[in-house]
């Protein structure tokens, strides 16, 4: 497997991404190659201080420019056409990379793919798959920032592509698939859930159970939950957040006194295992889904740790080869709207 590394990319760059090289390098063996994709000189700083020894299994890709947060996604594929993001997607374009990855701008990165590696048939926008936690077990929300404004359209095409991770990577039988809303019932939502459910509802192939609503996502969420790039962004963020908020004021608590200090101490397994499970660090990316090609995009302040994630989720989307179940269940699906509108005929 040969993996593309957008090393600029990202708050902490390049020193995070280059220690997820490390730790990849040291674990996944199943990585042939990464291209480092960046800056020469700054990449071999990082090695150097790092004590990451030039092999066969890494090659630096020279990418000059930096895409600034404040870079709109089209400026900074039209405009730095040699940024990091630009370079290692072209990797991917020109086959000599099997996927991408970056913790940097997320506009650009799904900008870039778009452009350059174009959707699957069929599949008019990319959507991002996160995998959450809960009480239960792990969900797939999509989309969960790729696109802010969407149709129900393109809603039922995130069902789909969500439908076929869950099954194929996740490994769920017949994948239950939620629409996000503001109530269980029907009647609720707003024009885009209602629309989107009366349409999810005749999708073949698809184990659709109705709206979801916020406390069914930790509680006993199905195993997919739809809605669009807007409303995704914010659970995730904010649940992301509220993670954090919750240990750091259990810490809080917890070294307030002496007597919380001994729970906090023999408590502290089960507040490890509790992290480990929340911690976005553990997934370390998140597939754009519906491309044709692989693009893991990481959190902007990812740790070495979940850079290395993110390039363990990027070999893992290499061999589980998604695209093709994706392809056949959008192909169904057209076919029932195309029998569908005969009958109506």
């Amino acid at each position: 497997m040969k993996i593309a590394l957008d090393v600029m990319g990202g708050d902490f760059a390049p020193q995070n991404p280059m220690g997820g090289v490390k730790l990849a390098l040291e674990e996944l063996r199943q990585i042939d190659k990464i291209y480092l994709v960046g800056q020469p000189e700054a990449i071999e700083r990082e090695m150097r201080a790092q004590g990451i020894p030039m092999s066969d299994r890494l090659e630096i890709v020279s990418a000059m420019q930096i895409v600034d947060m404040s870079d709109s996604g089209l400026d900074a594929v039209r405009k730095k056409k040699d940024s990091s993001i630009t370079r290692a997607v072209d990797l991917v374009k020109e086959g000599k990379a099997d996927a991408v990855v970056s913790a940097g701008h997320t506009g650009a990165a799904v900008t870039a793919s778009l452009i350059k590696l174009r959707t699957l048939p069929h599949i008019e926008r990319p959507a991002i798959a996160a995998i959450m936690p809960s009480m239960t077990m792990p969900w797939v929300l999509i989309d969960a920032g790729a696109n802010p404004d969407s149709l129900p359209e393109h809603l039922v095409q995130n069902a789909i592509m969500g439908s076929a991770y869950a099954k194929h990577v996740l490994g769920r039988d017949n994948p239950k698939v939620g629409l996000m809303s503001n109530g269980t019932e029907e009647e609720k939502g707003n024009a885009l859930c209602k629309e989107t459910g009366k349409l999810l509802k005749k999708t073949p192939g698809l184990n659709f159970v109705g709206n979801v609503e916020g406390h069914d996502l930790w509680e006993t969420p199905p195993d997919v939950v739809v809605c669009d790039g807007f409303t995704g962004n914010i659970i995730l963020k904010t649940s992301e957040a509220l993670a954090h908020a919750m240990f750091a004021m259990i810490k809080e608590g917890i070294m307030s006194t002496t007597r919380t200090k001994i729970g906090g101490m023999l408590a502290k397994p089960a507040f490890k295992a509790i992290h480990k499970k929340t911690s976005a660090d553990e997934a370390g990316g998140m597939p754009l889904l519906g491309l044709n090609g692989i693009t893991i995009i990481s959190h902007g302040s990812a740790s070495a740790y979940a850079m290395k994630n993110a390039l363990r989720m990027a070999c893992e989307t290499i061999r589980h080869s998604l695209n093709p179940h994706i392809e056949a269940a959008i192909g169904v699906h057209l076919d029932n709207n195309a029998s569908a509108g005969e009958e109506e005929g």
